[in-house]
């Protein structure tokens, strides 16, 4: 059986996310919380960056949370929404992908991957209308892409499951509105993969602007975004001093121009 989850369905269904017993009342009003996540497609790859706040009502419940991963060597997943069950969907998305590979000798196809991320959302649709919804954000590059500039590639799903390709960019969770409006104005095709950087810290700064539950960076502990990329060398997470300089960049042309 090539598919992990399908796998763990018949013998062990209780395992799965979706699956496990729910305390009475509104369980997600007292379980943290992830956002924002954006990806950018850039001339070669795509971007994928994340905030570190968790949040718990009005709490901050982490400051440092990391909501973006690899998937596998040539892909992203990021995720917001119920933090634990989320970190829990990207630890099994990982395994469904490693079990495929090991089983059919071959790697699924970009698209394959965003549609066994879309049935893992699917089964966890039970537990999401008792308000523990995990809505992910999937980005990689295409290795069967005719023209590799254009292998950058981002998919957006909903909490039932529906699968929606995304060009250019994307955003998630409760800071995306913000996000997304940024990065309207600055969005370019044609960008290279450090200019895609900026703009997703760039956007990130705007969310955490305007919405309390995102974190801007924190020059003060060195807390900074996850910034990742994907392109056909395969995914490689930008180190804290880049990180780190580019928030500097934006914060210091923020306080050339600020705004009311």
């Amino acid at each position: 059986m090539s598919s992990f989850t399908e796998f763990l369905t018949q013998v062990s269904p209780e395992l799965l996310p979706g699956r496990k017993p729910l305390p009475t009342g509104m369980p997600a009003d007292v379980v943290p919380h992830a956002t924002t996540i954006v990806a950018l497609a850039f001339d070669g790859g795509v971007v994928m960056a994340g905030d570190r706040r968790a949040t718990m009502g009005n709490l901050i419940a982490s400051r440092d949370i990391e909501k973006v991963h690899p998937a596998d060597p040539y892909s992203l997943v990021g995720i917001a929404g119920t933090a634990g069950i989320g970190i829990e969907f990207i630890k099994l998305f990982q395994v469904e992908l490693q079990h495929y590979e090991k089983i059919e000798g071959a790697m699924l196809s970009i698209d394959g991957k965003a549609n066994r991320l879309a049935t893992l959302i699917r089964q966890n649709l039970g537990a999401a209308l008792q308000g523990l919804a995990v809505i992910p954000l999937y980005a990689g590059f295409d290795l069967d892409s005719a023209e590799p500039s254009r292998g950058g590639r981002i998919f957006s799903f909903d909490v039932a499951g529906g699968l929606y390709e995304e060009h250019g960019y994307d955003a998630i969770g409760s800071g995306s509105l913000f996000a997304k409006s940024s990065l309207k104005k600055l969005y370019r095709p044609g960008l290279d993969g450090t200019a895609a950087a900026r703009l997703a810290v760039e956007a990130l700064y705007d969310a955490a602007d305007d919405d309390t539950a995102t974190g801007g960076p924190d020059v003060i502990r060195k807390i900074f975004p996850v910034v990742m990329m994907a392109t056909a060398e395969g995914t490689q997470r930008l180190s804290d001093e880049e990180t780190a300089g580019m928030a500097r960049t934006v914060l210091d042309a923020r306080a050339e121009r600020p705004t009311p």
